[in-house]
């Protein structure tokens, strides 16, 4: 194993103020594109808003690289969208570019020669082109129907030429955009769910009816004159440290845990009943609830589990460690 050479102090220090000062550049760019966010930025939202197409993002090297992330945040929060390397328009690609799709096209200096033949097509076939760029009278801006400029600012790169702070304002750019639409579509949680159910996010996102799919059991109950000895009894055979206490129509009408078990053995038991030892009004969830509602509701409130309840009468119950063996809980 090769050696590894450690750098000196003085080298450290050099080191360290420079990478402060690349983050700093990056900051004072992104504030100078918060200044310079104006009314395009709603037009380009109106021109998405009003096609009914996918939008297909494209740009070369590192503008391509950001409108790859670009294209799938904007379809992961509503807008159907893809990303198309320029050159491959060229070369058979531009059949993609359906009549009613936006071209939401990238180039800091929107001269790239491989977006030419896409933007003279979109020209050709009226199809709209949002352009990311700093130059708005270049080749891209000229061909745009609405132009998203960003602001000259210096990149980090020493020699004014490695894309840095320019492809960080993209980004950052493409993200606003994405956002606003999402806001625009009234694009909600349990909608990016639908996108992305894989992972802890899509987990967490999962509604309780479907997690009830796959842990579809009847809770155990019990009537409310139940004895001590039933009781201890179900929630034996339940498997999950309590039981529902139901009324004479089958409503939920308390909660008996292991806890309330514990206490209950400090009396006398004899004559005791469900209704006696029972938590009244216990925290319940719909069925539509989000899981990441569902652990909210244990954490928050110091609880083991919960009772799933649809038309008054419990469906489910849904135990913690259930959840962290899931990985719905860390």
């Amino acid at each position: 194993m090769t050696e590894i050479a450690h750098s000196t102090p003085d080298d450290i220090a050099v080191m360290t103020d420079r990478a402060r000062e690349v983050v700093r550049l990056n900051i004072e760019a992104l504030e100078a594109l918060e200044r310079s966010i104006d009314v395009s930025m709603a037009r380009a939202v109106d021109v998405i808003m009003s096609r009914p197409g996918y939008v297909v993002v494209t740009g070369m090297g590192k503008s391509g690289h950001i409108g790859g992330k670009i294209a799938a945040t904007l379809a992961s929060t509503g807008t159907n969208a893809f990303f198309v390397h320029p050159a491959e328009m060229s070369h058979g690609d531009l059949g993609m570019l359906r009549p009613d799709v936006t071209v939401l096209a990238i180039s800091n200096s929107g001269e790239s020669r491989e977006l030419r033949d896409p933007l003279i097509y979109c020209q050709r076939n009226g199809i709209p082109v949002i352009a990311i760029t700093q130059r708005p009278a270049s080749f891209l801006g000229r061909n745009a129907a609405v132009c998203l400029t960003m602001p000259k600012v210096a990149e980090a790169c020493p020699n004014g030429l490695a894309p840095t702070t320019s492809t960080l304002m993209t980004l950052a750019l493409g993200d606003a955009l994405a956002m606003v639409l999402m806001d625009r579509r009234e694009f909600t949680a349990m909608d990016f769910g639908l996108h992305h159910p894989g992972g802890a996010l899509g987990m967490s996102l999962q509604s309780v009816r479907e997690w009830m799919g796959d842990n579809a059991a009847v809770p155990a109950s019990v009537p409310l004159n139940a004895s001590f000895g039933d009781v201890v009894s179900a929630i034996t055979e339940g498997r999950k440290g309590a039981v529902a206490v139901l009324d004479a129509d089958g409503v939920l009408a308390g909660i008996v845990t292991d806890g309330d078990l514990r206490r209950a053995f400090q009396r006398d038991t004899t004559h005791l009943t469900a209704a006696d030892i029972m938590g009244a009004n216990p925290i319940t969830v719909d069925p539509d609830a989000r899981m990441s509602d569902v652990v909210d509701l244990l954490t928050a409130n110091k609880i083991a589990n919960l009772f799933v309840v649809e038309d008054g009468k419990p469906t489910a119950i849904v135990h913690i460690a259930e959840l962290m063996q899931a990985g719905y809980v860390a």
